[in-house]
């Protein structure tokens, strides 16, 4: 099916979340629109010091398709992403997405995520299928994200590689079935639970290859303090969830 064809069926919602992305946001807004340019883009800024949101509202000057969300201090991307993705089930959105505003997630990927949403309910562009690539991160980082993802996927079971990419696809069925009032709002550990929440109701989750590439620009906004919880919570999300399934 042609990809404009797609897009005119299924309601597509981009969801991105950002703090201090000023240098990136446009450009990222720019680069989605080659590849799905029908789609709706919901920003959510924690009240960037940098003025992203300004970037923003200057670009919805001559994209009437995009939505801003300006929070109160820094809730995290976790937190963020959830709030995006209520705001797309508010606004009717078959299919939302969520990436990061750095780059990292290759907008040429999207209509892959979205295809493969014809064979899964939930999809995750993984940096570690033997086809992903990995760009300009050190061993040390390689290393920690590498084990981090073992012991995840040992502790809680679902049957993916990443998970702690934010480069997803849902359909809506699946979101709206999250109960977002129980999922922990903090950090990236979200990501997992979120996935553990979806997983635990039966759906399907799928990975396709992703080619992951460290920001360019700006600075990181993971945290230690966020790395760490990401890793300690996944005991509290076995003990939470394990017995649902």
């Amino acid at each position: 099916m042609a990809e404009g064809t797609i897009e005119q069926e299924r309601r597509i919602c981009i969801i991105i979340p950002c703090f201090n992305e000023a240098e990136n946001i446009a450009q990222l807004i720019s680069s989605i629109r080659c590849y799905v340019p029908l789609a709706s883009i919901i920003v959510v800024d924690d009240n960037s010091p940098d003025g992203t949101a300004d970037v923003v509202r200057g670009v919805m000057k001559r994209d009437a398709c995009i939505d801003l969300v300006v929070r109160e201090g820094k809730g995290g991307r976790g937190s963020a992403s959830i709030e995006g993705m209520k705001r797309a089930l508010d606004e009717g959105a078959d299919i939302i997405i969520e990436m990061d505003a750095d780059f990292s997630h290759n907008p040429a990927e999207l209509p892959l995520l979205i295809e493969a949403l014809g064979e899964y309910d939930m999809v995750v562009g993984s940096r570690y299928l033997s086809s992903s690539r990995i760009k300009k991160w050190g061993i040390t980082r390689r290393i920690f994200s590498k084990i981090a993802n073992l012991y995840a996927r040992f502790m809680l079971g679902i049957p993916i590689t990443d998970y702690t990419n934010g480069y997803r696809a849902y359909k809506r069925e699946v979101l709206e079935a999250v109960d977002f009032d129980r999922v922990v709002r903090a950090g990236y550990v979200v990501l997992s639970e979120v996935a553990m929440d979806i997983f635990s109701k039966g759906f399907k989750i799928g990975e396709i290859p992703t080619y992951f590439v460290n920001r360019q620009r700006g600075e990181s906004n993971l945290s230690l303090d966020e790395i760490l919880s990401a890793f300690t919570s996944i005991l509290d999300l076995r003990r939470r969830y394990i017995g649902l399934l």
